[in-house]
């Protein structure tokens, strides 16, 4: 505080009282004079509070705004509070005794709201004075010695000792002064002291000064002119010198509050009294009342508040109606009572603008201040919260209280809440407001992106375009903002040989997912791999998805000509004799498609016919048979042109040139060729066929070294006619038979449901052999029967098939027994050659009997 000379002694005085600070119910309390100079420091608040000074500016260490926060300031830096502008007691508080001014201050990080009083004490800084600047006193010069005249009373803005505390009158030989001091005013009352002579003196003039209890006191003075006249020897008296009542606030107008009474003891007017109010400056607060000038009924005449003023102190003057009236004075003082008649209202002084959704119990949301301007129980106020929120309400200090977090936040169920406050006092009946506050949760990354099935799957037509969008992923992120934004990529798999990413990518904003290269069905049918969805929050959260890619197939590959065959190369022949019978069997045309489904399903069809349409073709086996007997007239050659198409879309197509040659006979034997088959490239489904066809063999081999070990016993050579079988494809998914050369080759198609094994074996079984077809069940079954050396009548051969089926019938395969529990492994279309070859002899043996 700055100390000027001028003040001296007085101002160190007041330098002691203004800076002590106290602790009032539990609350920092300081004092600071009135009209101390901008900077006077107040008090040390950091100090105070347990504030570390270095972090009051980080924290913004500030007074809260408010009606009173202009007459204060607060250094950031040091934490002291000065004063920021000139306060005027009077003009802040009026005529209370006690001036306090509550303040606060708000911290941050975390949020604290600091609250404390600072008392404005009076100084001595205002004269006394009075409404008027003379008065006038009319006195009957019959006025008995000792007879009292109110004066005026001095008004001083100035509170407690430095208010008016004494009266003083200039000399005179007439009047004394009698200063009375009950009450809440310290009043004077003019004093005869000696018998007035109006002949004598006619007017007598006065200076009644009045004086404060300051230290210097101030005074202030009135010019007085005491007219003395001559009338009544009698004074109205008044039964009491002081009443006193009660009146509630709201008492209607019209309620009759109190009754004055005085007497006067002359006779006629001189003892008919007339009832007033004297007014000397309180004019504003006795405008509530009015009072009956004949019945002395004092009555309410306005709106009483309690809030307002709760006392009224009204001086009544009785005076006679004589020419020169006579007038008596009391004092009348009513207390206005208080009713409830004030609703609590509520302010929130501080609130934080959102609060995340992972804030811990009893964080603080918000500061509510509840003012009720009644008193008592009538200004008691209790706050509870309506609906059900995960918020409540605490008590800090008095009618302050904070809005706190009591229960987990979810922003995804709730973004915000509207709080509705019920503030009720206790009066009766009670009155209540409410008041509601929206809170704004704010997100936490506390979901991760989920997609809508954990396996996604996807069929992409083969020979699609490289780059183009096969698919769309998305994820659903229930979070906001930077928390709900979804990025995708592609998880390598370090176990895979070729990473995903050399086949797709990924778009990371859109999901979508792009072919890198175009995909052919015959070399991948399906692959798989993960994706990742991954948010923007931090920490960022992740799921993961697996991706299925089936890859349909579409109709790129034309039907192939196995061999024998040959698509491309020399025309092929086949002879027949000319006996041959109606279905008498000329070739079969194997063909193979590397498609699948429809588009790999064969059909044969013979085009261009030439001659007497002689031949007929199976739609689905290939098989070339006769579709009549020959006739002198039939050509001895038939060039054949078979078109083997499949069943795409569009369908693709193949040809295969035979030429049939009709031969007068035919010796029963066949050249095999040899075509060595195209390799494949090896994949797992070769594996496993080589291991079937490997078990296969293993038993075949046991099967020849048991038939060899007999065949020592033997002396027939039949058996030896035999050899090993060939192994290829056949396009319709069934066991065939080939006139070729005797070896073993294999070739598999690139679908798997069409892939089998093929056994060629030698042209003629023994004549006495029987077949055993081996089929899929475990008994063996007879089904067709062979040429056997033994004839029937007639020298035509007898023909017996025996067809065992077992478990190696789903290769086709047939076991021939010959003598002696001989065996020869055959596929199962060599019983259909041997009947065709059966037929052929039995034909050439009738031609040359009917010859003979």
């Amino acid at each position: 505080m700055a100390i000027t000379q001028a003040n001296g002694c007085r101002v160190w005085i007041l330098f002691a009282f203004s800076c002590f600070w106290s602790i009032a119910f539990g609350q920092i309390v300081y004092s600071v004079n009135e009209e101390a100079n901008p900077g006077t420091t107040i008090g040390h608040l950091a100090k105070d509070f347990n504030l570390d000074v270095n972090d009051l500016q980080r924290r913004g260490f500030h007074i809260v705004a408010g009606q009173n926060a202009r007459y204060f300031d607060v250094n950031v830096k040091t934490g002291i509070l000065s004063v920021k502008e000139r306060i005027d007691r009077e003009v802040l508080c009026g005529s209370s005794g006690k001036c306090a001014v509550p303040l606060e201050v708000i911290v941050n990080s975390p949020l604290n709201i600091y609250r404390f009083e600072v008392t404005v004490l009076d100084i001595n800084d205002n004269d006394p004075s009075f409404s008027l600047s003379d008065s006038v006193l009319n006195i009957s010069e019959s006025a008995f010695v000792d007879e009292r005249f109110p004066l005026p009373i001095a008004q001083d803005p100035d509170v407690g000792s430095n208010t008016v505390k004494s009266y003083k009158l200039s000399p005179n030989e007439y009047f004394s002064l009698d200063v009375q001091s009950g009450g809440e005013s310290v009043t004077a009352e003019l004093v005869l002291r000696k018998a007035l002579d109006r002949e004598t003196q006619a007017v007598i003039r006065l200076t009644l000064t009045a004086v404060d209890g300051g230290k210097p006191p101030r005074s202030g003075t009135l010019e007085m002119h005491v007219n003395v006249g001559d009338v009544n020897d009698n004074i109205p008296l008044f039964s009491k010198s002081l009443y006193k009542t009660r009146v509630p606030e709201n008492a209607a107008p019209g309620t009759s509050v109190i009754t004055v009474h005085a007497t006067d003891l002359d006779e006629g007017q001189n003892s008919e009294i007339i009832y007033t109010f004297v007014t000397h400056g309180n004019d504003k607060k006795i405008s509530d009342f009015t009072i009956n000038e004949d019945t002395g009924v004092i009555t309410v005449n306005g709106e009483l508040d309690y809030e307002r003023n709760n006392a009224v102190e009204i001086r009544v003057q009785a005076k006679d109606k004589s020419s020169n009236p006579r007038a008596a004075h009391c004092k009348v003082l009513i207390e206005i009572s208080d009713v409830n008649d004030n609703i609590p209202k509520i302010s929130v002084t501080s609130l934080v603008n959102t609060v995340k959704e992972d804030a811990p119990v009893d964080t603080i949301v918000g500061m509510i201040t509840v003012v009720d301007e009644d008193s008592g129980k009538n200004g008691e106020v209790r706050l509870k919260i309506q609906n059900k929120v995960p918020f409540t309400i605490k008590n800090s200090y008095k009618n302050y209280y904070s809005l706190l977090v009591n229960a987990p936040l979810d922003r995804e169920r709730a973004m915000e809440y509207n709080v509705t406050i019920i503030a009720t006092d206790e009066g009766t009946p009670p009155l209540s407001s409410t008041s509601v506050i929206t809170v704004r949760v704010s997100d936490v990354n506390d979901n991760a992106p989920q997609f809508p099935d954990p396996v996604i799957n996807i069929y992409v037509r083969e020979n699609s375009q490289v780059g183009g969008a096969i698919h769309t992923v998305s994820a659903f992120d229930s979070d906001a903002e930077n928390n709900a934004k979804i990025r995708y990529s592609l998880l390598e798999d370090s176990s895979k040989t070729l990473p995903v990413t050399s086949m797709v990518n990924i778009n990371a904003e859109s999901g979508d997912i792009y072919a890198l290269q175009s995909f052919n069905y015959e070399d991948i049918k399906m692959f798989q791999f993960k994706i990742q969805a991954k948010d923007s929050g931090d920490p960022p959260l992740t799921s993961n998805a697996t991706v299925n890619i089936f890859i349909l197939d579409e109709n790129d590959n034309s039907p192939r000509v196995l061999p024998p065959y040959s698509e491309h190369g020399p025309v092929n022949s086949e002879n027949i004799p000319y006996s041959a019978e109606v279905g008498y069997f000329v070739a079969k045309i194997r063909a193979v498609d590397a498609d699948s489904g429809y588009n790999a399903l064969l059909s044969y069809h013979i085009s261009e016919p030439k001659g007497n349409n002689l031949f007929r073709i199976g739609t689905s086996s290939g098989e070339v048979r006769t579709k009549r007997r020959m006739s002198d007239n039939d050509m001895k050659t038939h060039p054949l042109v078979i078109l083997i198409t499949d069943n795409g879309e569009p369908s693709h197509s193949a040809t295969v040139s035979i030429e049939v040659v009709v031969m007068e006979s035919i010796e029963l034997q066949t050249k095999l060729r040899h075509s060595p088959m195209k390799e494949d490239s090896f994949s797992d489904l070769n594996m496993y066929l080589l291991v079937a066809i490997a078990s296969v063999s293993v038993i075949f081999l046991l099967s020849l070294i048991s038939m060899i070990a007999v065949k020592c016993h033997r002396t027939d050579s039949s058996f030896n006619s035999y050899s090993a079988p060939v192994i290829t494809t056949h396009p319709d998914g069934s066991w065939s038979y080939s006139k070729s050369t005797q070896q073993y080759d294999v070739c598999f198609s690139s679908d798997t449901l069409k892939s089998d094994v093929v056994v060629f074996p030698t042209p003629f079984p023994p004549a006495d052999a029987e077949l055993i077809s081996i089929n899929e069940g475990d008994t063996f079954v007879r089904t067709q029967t062979l040429p056997n050396k033994e004839k029937a009548s007639g020298g035509r051969p007898m023909l017996r098939q025996r067809c065992l089926s077992g478990p190696l019938g789903q290769l086709g395969f047939v076991f021939i027994t010959g003598k002696k529990n001989s065996y020869a492994l055959q596929p199962q279309t060599w019983c259909d050659d041997m009947r065709n070859v059966g037929q052929q002899a039995s034909r050439s043996a009738s031609q040359r009997s009917n010859s003979v």
